[in-house]
């Protein structure tokens, strides 16, 4: 689908709003997200996620506009960033990989407001509409990533940094030959690790059963993690992570979501 502001400009009726014309190859946001942040500065590799290309309307255009410059960070892993100085703050930050288009994390960070949240996407609609969403409810403890959260992480995060990492319904890959693709793998896991701190809670969500028995497993096995649930199983949905509208057809539809709850453990165990 083409995108209205890459167009030429309709015949507008009288009070109706004017669009911007950009000239061929100009940037659509010139001061917002960059297509692709990291460039070539760092290694080919197999990503978990695929850019998707879709419209961006008005209102998130107009959000994208107003507000990337003071809440939008790219991920160009160029430097190493102050979460304090980022936020203003020095509340715990939480950060969240994968948001959508943003209504489930806009609505933990109204519920936790002493809470920061780092969202990173890779998808110019979502970033627009969580940073509307941020906007019309005055929610000033979140911030929108841009960008390869493997390189956030590996690059641009001070080791022990996070309080907290959520990964709700990432993309399952589902074909064998595309499991190496998914997030939730040992490697992703040892680097996520140094990240957060001791205790910190990691939660994953998916409504892809063979994915999420595929995770359960490899957080089992992690070292550096520890389940939360005594039985060593799939955890209830907490109160504090919101049914979301797609969740919500999913299980109108029988579609069956497990929570993961697990925790970093201190130390290594031995052996």
């Amino acid at each position: 689908m083409s995108d209205s502001l890459n167009s030429p400009a309709a015949p507008s009726a009288p009070g109706d709003p004017v669009r911007p014309v950009r000239a061929k190859g100009e940037p659509r946001f010139p001061d917002g997200p960059r297509a692709d942040p990291a460039g070539s500065h760092f290694e080919r590799r197999i990503r978990s996620f695929q850019p998707r290309r879709s419209r961006v309307t008005a209102g998130q255009a107009d959000a994208l506009r107003r507000l990337w410059p003071k809440w939008g960070l790219d991920i160009d892993g160029q430097r190493v960033i102050d979460l304090a100085e980022l936020f203003g703050n020095d509340r715990p930050v939480v950060l969240e990989i994968g948001f959508g288009m943003g209504e489930a994390t806009a609505r933990m960070a109204a519920g936790d407001p002493d809470t920061n949240i780092l969202a990173v996407d890779v998808h110019t609609p979502g970033q627009g509409n969580l940073l509307g969403l941020a906007d019309r409810d005055g929610l000033t403890n979140v911030r929108v990533g841009n960008g390869d959260a493997i390189i956030l992480l590996r690059e641009m995060l001070r080791p022990d940094s996070l309080d907290g990492l959520r990964v709700y319904f990432p993309d399952p890959w589902p074909k064998k030959r595309h499991h190496k693709r998914r997030l939730i793998q040992p490697e992703f896991l040892t680097l996520a690790a140094t990240r957060l701190k001791p205790g910190a809670l990691l939660h994953c969500a998916t409504d892809w059963e063979p994915y999420a028995e595929q995770m359960l497993d490899v957080l089992t096995a992690h070292p550096d993690f520890e389940n939360t649930r005594p039985d060593g199983g799939f955890a209830p949905r907490p109160e504090f992570r919101p049914l979301t509208r797609f969740e919500g057809q999913g299980l109108d539809k029988g579609h069956v979501v497990n929570d993961l709850l697990f925790r970093r453990v201190p130390h290594r165990r031995d052996g």
